[in-house]
Formats: C-alpha cells, structure tokens, sequence
C-alpha cells in the first residue's frame, strides 16, 4: 500500500468530514482537484478507503443499551471459530466483533433498544449455543469516548 504524505493528509481530513468536496480538500493539501480526484479513487480501489458512512447517533435508531461481552468458546478448532464468526456477521445486534489474543476468544460490542432485547440475543446466541463456555457482559454507562479514525 502506496501512500505518501498528500494521501495521509487527505485521509486526516475525510476522516473527520468526508463531505469536503475536491476543490475544498486541494486547497487544504496543495493539489488540483483533479489531482485529488485521482488520489481518491485510486485510495478507494486499493480498499485504503473502506467505506464512506455516516455515523449516526445511537439514540436515532432507539438505541439505549450497548454492551461489550467476552466470549469463551468449548472449542477453538478453524471450524468452530468459523462457525462462530459467520453466526455473529448475521446478526444486527452485534456491531463490532474481534477475534482476539488472550483470555477470551471473541469480543462483541453488541446495541439494543432494551435490556429485554439484549437477553433475548443472550439466549439464543449465547447460552444456547453449545460452544460457548462462557460469556462476560460489561454494560456501557457512558460513551466517554468513541472515535472512527485512525492516527496517520
């Protein structure tokens, strides 16, 4: 991956707002706006860029519960993880999950509306699920800091 200080720099500002237009971000880095034109297709092609999203406010979409759970599995063979990982992609609940080092095998940021909901998904996903040994909930009290962007 290919990416000189003019793409560092315009990485820094779309993560902070990626509706600049061309001729906004150009002025800021020192390029045309064709120049910057072509460095963003080529950082989206090469997948620098994964993805244009707005991040939008959990409150908007009912969101009142978020929780960060630890999961132990029964079993760590590539089946079983495999398995695991395609179960957790499938459900909307779970917003991030890491594969991870460590004590526990897997770490899910999971958002509900209710605390009734997010036992219910406990359930079914959790404790019914044979390879699962153990799961830890860590309930968020406070979003103190949540950040999309990474230092370049």
């Amino acid at each position: 991956m290919d990416v000189d200080q003019f793409d560092k720099h315009l990485l820094r500002l779309l993560q902070q707002n990626n509706r600049l237009t061309a001729d906004e971000l150009a002025q800021e880095v020192g390029l045309s706006a064709s120049a910057v034109q072509r460095r963003l297709k080529r950082l989206r092609e090469d997948k620098i860029i994964e993805a244009d999203v707005s991040i939008i406010a959990p409150a908007v979409a009912g969101i009142a519960i978020t929780c960060i759970v630890d999961v132990i599995l029964e079993q760590g063979n590539s089946k079983a993880l495999d398995k695991f990982k395609a179960t957790m992609l499938a459900q909307p609940e779970v917003q991030q999950c890491y594969f991870v080092t460590g004590n526990y095998d897997f770490i899910l940021m999971v958002n509900t509306r209710t605390m009734q909901e997010y036992e219910a998904f406990v359930k079914k996903w959790l404790m019914d699920n044979s390879n699962v040994k153990h799961f830890y909930t860590h309930v968020v009290m406070d979003r103190v800091k949540v950040s999309h962007s990474l230092a370049l």
